[in-house]
C-alpha cells in the first residue's frame, strides 16, 4: 500500500513532475498526459457508480482499481531506475474485461442505429467514461510512438471503452431505452 503523509510537496511549482522512477519531466509530457487522462477516466467511473449497484457496480469497482494499476504502469517508464518491480497491466486483466463485455453484451437488444449518450443517469456517465477512456487511449498510443509502453496497457484501455459502451446499454434497460441516432432527423 502507498502511504501519503503530505499532500503538497511544492515539487511541481516549476512545471515539472516526478515519474514513478524518480525522473523529472514537464507536466505536459505525453506520459503525464496519458496517466492524467486515465485518472480523469477513473473520476468519471466514480460518477457513474453513484447510479449503479449490484454486479454493474462490482465491475466498475474492479475497473477503478485497474485504472490505478494502469496509471502506475504508465508512470514507470521501461528501464526506469528504481529498486521495486514496476506494476504492469496484465493479460489476465484484459481477458477479464473481455469476459465481462461478452457477458453483458449477450443480454442486450440488437442495435439498429448508433447510440447517443443519454437515457439513464448511469448510462450518460458511462458514455462520458467511454469518451474519456478513448481520449486516454489516443494519448497512450501517441506515447507508444515515442517511448516503450506495455502492450497490455494499450489492449486494456481499448477494451475498456467497449465495456463502458455495453454497460451504458445495460443501464438503459438492456438497450430498450437507448437513445438512438436518427440521421438527418432535424433538417
Amino acid at each position: 500500500m502507498v502511504r501519503l503523509t503530505r499532500i503538497y510537496t511544492r515539487g511541481g511549482d516549476t512545471g515539472a513532475t516526478s515519474l514513478g522512477d524518480g525522473a523529472r519531466v514537464p507536466k505536459h509530457a505525453l506520459r503525464v498526459a496519458a496517466f492524467g487522462t486515465v485518472d480523469e477516466a477513473n473520476a468519471t467511473v466514480g460518477l457513474a457508480r453513484l447510479h449503479t449497484d449490484g454486479e454493474m457496480d462490482a465491475i466498475l469497482a474492479r475497473v477503478q482499481n485497474d485504472l490505478f494499476d494502469l496509471g502506475a504502469d504508465l508512470c514507470r517508464p521501461e528501464g526506469g531506475k528504481t529498486d521495486a518491480a514496476p506494476l504492469r497491466i496484465s493479460a489476465e486483466q484484459v481477458t477479464r474485461l473481455e469476459g465481462e463485455i461478452d457477458q453483458v453484451n449477450a443480454n442486450l437488444a440488437p442495435l439498429n442505429s448508433f447510440v447517443l449518450p443519454g437515457g439513464t443517469a448511469a448510462a450518460a456517465y458511462l458514455h462520458l467514461a467511454r469518451t474519456v477512456s478513448r481520449r486516454a487511449e489516443r494519448e497512450i498510443t501517441a506515447l507508444a510512438e515515442n517511448e516503450t509502453v506495455n502492450p497490455e496497457a494499450i489492449r486494456y484501455i481499448n477494451r475498456l471503452s467497449d465495456l463502458f459502451f455495453v454497460l451504458a446499454r445495460q443501464a438503459n434497460d438492456n438497450g430498450a431505452k437507448d437513445v438512438l441516432w436518427r440521421p438527418g432527423a432535424n433538417r
